[in-house]
């Protein structure tokens, strides 16, 4: 299969968010497993940092990480759920520039063909500057299970996203 632009490497960032890891209560396992699919894909510059679950902190890490670090690929992992400390995605939509509500479709569509709980997710993505920012969930099974879900269009997403002219339809 040719494609009409070659494969760029994207520079990517992981924010975990746990109250207990961000404190070294718990060893986090989903943040080095996101890590490890990325290094896989090809991309080789990788951020990873832990963050406990409070609004503020997520909302300015993304805006900093999007607007002055200009990561391609932002992902947060954790706190998509409804127990009072799951902020992730009123942080993550209080900061984009457009919702890209496929993402969440698709993620929950997937996961519910493993389990009926995943129904309650709020993932969200969406994109802000040059950056795609998505919600996946805290267990290392499910945030793969998201991210490989969504991953075929990630590329063509930031490409497009940072200015890419070629057609969509092509290739």
């Amino acid at each position: 299969m040719s494609h009409h632009h070659k494969f760029q490497p994207l520079r990517c960032a992981v924010l975990v968010l746990s109250d207990k890891g961000s404190k070294g209560l718990r060893e986090d396992l989903s943040g080095p497993a996101l890590v490890k699919f990325l290094e896989q894909a090809g991309h080789v510059e990788i951020v990873l940092d832990l963050l406990p679950d409070e609004e503020e902190l997520i909302s300015q890490r993304l805006i900093q990480w999007a607007d002055e670090d200009r990561y391609d690929l932002i992902l947060t992992c954790g706190g998509t759920g409804v127990s009072p400390r799951d902020v992730t995605p009123e942080a993550t939509v209080a900061i984009l520039h457009r919702q890209m509500p496929g993402f969440g479709e698709r993620m929950r569509a997937i996961s519910m063909e493993k389990s009926p709980h995943a129904i309650v997710s709020r993932a969200l993505a969406g994109t802000r500057a040059g950056s795609l920012i998505i919600n996946l969930p805290g267990s290392p099974r499910a945030a793969l299970e998201n991210l490989e879900a969504v991953w075929p269009a990630v590329g063509h997403l930031v490409a497009k996203l940072q200015g890419d002219q070629t057609d969509c339809g092509t290739g």
